[in-house]
């Protein structure tokens, strides 16, 4: 216990330190146009993305009327360019083309230059990157489109380099082409315009009228995943880029958790396999906390360095998920670290969470966080140098390029610890040691920039692993955290019922989307079961009615991307399909059901049954991952839990950390004082229900019928591991 605590206070001390190094380090603002040669359109941008572009020799447009109006008149194609603030490869293009003067000059000349900040739009995002990925089969950022002024794709690609180098084609000679093409050839790209606008709405099409996906469909879709990851390296098999999976294995803890009859221990060994080669690999940041968008080769070893919020919410959330399911601290230490580096690093002063950090620093991808042996001797005494270099593997020869190492773990710290003569304690408590060392180091380097935007979607994503987390790791600072940004986004960026999806600096902006809506809603929601206050179950209520009213597909089922009132793009798109963040509806179904259980609202079910059948053919392919996790939950009967008791009481605590002991994807929670209980207002959940004998009681129901209310939670337990 004495070790647990010091290192508690070691975390919170390093917290400070963080905060201390890395609050000042973010977007700088453009400085006035007297100090640059060039000033565009962009500079009136709230996004540090477009901010970025502010001063290229590129007259680049901001994405609206003006910008396509001024093509029609000019009877110029559009270049469009989407990509966003933390991307190397979008900084690499501006760097090799958009600075330069003579591909600049290009492009004034012959087209309309347009920039989109993907996280700011991602409704333009998703509709031309399905046309990218149906003309080339491939999709990325940057996002290269030409298009006619009618906002038409009639080429796509991602990155181009400047000139034709490596088999790829140059972005100058290309523009000077289509050009040509525009005024030459041009029903040739009309032809193809069309062609491929025909493929986003077949693409973005969900045909709807189909029966709720069954529970076996599921299971034979888990079989599909599971056999698609490597059983050594962990993850999806590639030969190249690893991305966390957070959403493949969450579905798969689920299916294992609620299963009735055949154990698939394999999927559990899956998970294992791959959360422990990610906490193990480069692309977790050993010293500060976080972790990386992705990993450039299979072992997870060479991060591509960018830390974004959405990624800090999933993974953490999966690594929760699997110390409840397994009990193993090292999964908790994990999650801790990542929500730590949240709290220090990207939570505004008003509480909303910072978008990312950038993946260069000093002109270089990842220079903030790698190292050399040199460094670390300079840092440390001989003994803990030899130590923490053979644990982390830095090499003086470099693990990676330039004499550079990467940090990574290839030994398991009791195997460690006894090779050189330690308990395993000892030993964590002499690295922890180490750590703050080089990280005080660290945190004088010049720091990745900051995207210092909030953004709904990704916040909503972020305060449901921090609610989460105040329950499993029994740690108030995170309930504190979760709380901070949902008061902020509930204050700031919510308008007569409606919500805004972005804020930067005082400025609320872009009517938010569904996954805005749905992703809220959810982190509510969570706020509400682990928290039990009722004013976030409320917001969640009003938004979800909201969601219902704006984004509903009456006819089919589920919900679109836009609300009925938004500017109408190639194609009003269901974006049923997980990306880097759930679907908005793969979540709303799942807080339907939920709701329609806390609330007592058939309704809502009917309208989440709806949801599920219109995507009945996309579970059946084996898509929708997180959708799937909802399926599970309609079918498994979910156990309903209500908890009586003062909420500071310490006998209603152990019943509640006793629910939230186990792994239980599978469940609803709702508490309340007694005499709330026997109000008019009480939640449906809790009406009525009792004391027993004088002492907090938890009621383990389902369908609203419940078992006998127990007040030990080792009664509970056994009410709760029962089928």
């Amino acid at each position: 216990m004495n070790l647990q605590r010091n290192q508690e206070t070691c975390r919170a001390i390093w917290a400070c330190v963080v905060i201390l190094a890395l609050a000042s380090v973010g977007y700088a603002e453009p400085s006035s146009p007297s100090n640059h040669e060039h000033t565009n359109r962009l500079a009136q941008s709230a996004s540090p993305y477009l901010l970025q572009h502010a001063h290229n020799p590129v007259n680049w447009y901001p994405w609206g009327d003006e910008a396509f109006e001024r093509a029609r008149a000019e009877d110029k194609p559009v270049f469009l360019s989407i990509g966003y603030a933390a991307c190397h490869w979008c900084h690499v293009m501006e760097r090799e083309s958009f600075e330069n003067e003579e591909l600049a000059a290009v492009m004034n000349e012959h087209f309309i230059a347009i920039k989109v900040d993907r996280e700011e739009r991602p409704d333009i995002d998703e509709i031309y990157m399905a046309a990218t990925i149906a003309a080339t089969g491939r999709g990325g950022w940057p996002m290269s489109v030409f298009m006619t002024p009618d906002r038409r794709p009639f080429l796509c690609g991602t990155y181009f380099p400047r000139r034709d180098r490596g088999g790829r084609r140059g972005l100058q000679d290309l523009c000077v082409d289509i050009a040509a093409q525009w005024k030459a050839d041009r029903p040739r790209l009309l032809s193809q315009a069309k062609e491929l606008v025909q493929q986003v709405r077949n693409r973005k099409r969900v045909a709807g009228g189909g029966t709720i996906p069954t529970r076996q469909t599921v299971a034979r879709s888990v079989d599909r995943i599971a056999r698609g990851f490597d059983p050594k390296l962990g993850g999806r098999r590639s030969r190249s880029n690893k991305f966390p999976p957070t959403m493949a294995m969450e579905l798969m803890l689920r299916e294992f958790a609620t299963q009735r009859v055949v154990s698939k221990p394999e999927l559990i060994e899956t998970v294992e396999t791959t959360l422990t080669r990610m906490a193990d690999g480069g692309i977790y940041d050993h010293i500060g906390g976080g972790i990386c968008r992705y990993s450039t080769d299979p072992r997870w070893f060479a991060p591509h360095f960018e830390k974004m919020l959405y990624d800090q919410a999933t993974v953490s959330g999966v690594f929760l998920s699997a110390y409840q399911f397994t009990g193993k601290a090292r999964y908790a230490r994990v999650a801790r670290s990542i929500l730590d580096y949240c709290v220090a690093d990207l939570q505004d002063s008003r509480g909303g969470f910072y978008a990312s950090r950038d993946a260069d620093s000093e002109g270089e991808e990842g220079e903030f966080y790698v190292w050399r042996r040199s460094q670390i001797e300079a840092l440390l005494s001989p003994d803990d140098a030899d130590l923490f270099c053979s644990y982390y593997n830095v090499r003086p020869q470099g693990n990676w390029h330039r004499g550079k190492n990467i940090l990574f773990v290839s030994t398991e710290d009791a195997a460690f610890a006894d090779a050189h003569g330690m308990t395993v304690d000892v030993w964590r408590e002499r690295l922890e040691r180490m750590r703050r060392i080089i990280f005080d180091a660290r945190a004088k380097r010049e720091a990745p920039r900051l995207d210092d935007k909030v953004l709904v979607e990704w916040n909503g994503l972020l305060i449901t692993s921090l609610a989460r987390a105040y329950r499993i790791l029994d740690e108030p600072k995170y309930r504190v955290a979760a709380e901070r940004a949902a008061t902020f986004i509930l204050s700031e960026m919510v308008r007569d019922g409606q919500l805004f999806r972005a804020h930067r600096r005082g400025k609320t902006h872009i009517s938010a989307y569904a996954s805005d809506y749905a992703n809220l809603i959810e982190g509510l929601i969570t706020l509400y079961e682990t928290t039990f206050d009722r004013k976030w179950l409320t917001a969640a209520t009003e938004l979800n009615e909201r969601l219902i009213k704006d984004f509903q597909d009456v006819k089919r089922g589920g919900f679109f991307y836009t609300a009925t009132d938004a500017e109408p793009l190639l194609t009003r798109s269901k974006n049923a399909r997980d990306s880097v963040v759930p679907s908005g509806t793969s979540t709303a179904v799942l807080n339907l059901l939920k709701l329609s259980i806390l609330l007592h609202r058939p309704d809502l079910k009917e309208t989440a049954e709806r949801a599920l059948a219109a995507m009945q053919t996309m579970v059946a392919r084996g898509q929708l991952e997180r959708l799937q996790w909802a399926v599970l939950f309609y079918h498994d009967k979910p156990k309903e839990i209500a908890i009586i008791g003062d909420s500071n009481a310490a006998a209603t605590k152990a019943l509640i950390d006793e629910v939230y002991s186990r792994y239980l994807p599978n469940k609803v929670v709702a508490s309340c004082p007694p005499a709330e209980a026997l109000t008019p207002t009480a939640l449906p959940l809790l009406e009525r229900k009792t004391l027993r004998q004088g002492k907090p009681a938890a009621y383990v129901c389902r369908d609203y019928l419940c078992g006998r209310p127990v007040t030990a939670p080792a009664d509970l337990a056994k009410q709760l591991e029962a089928d």
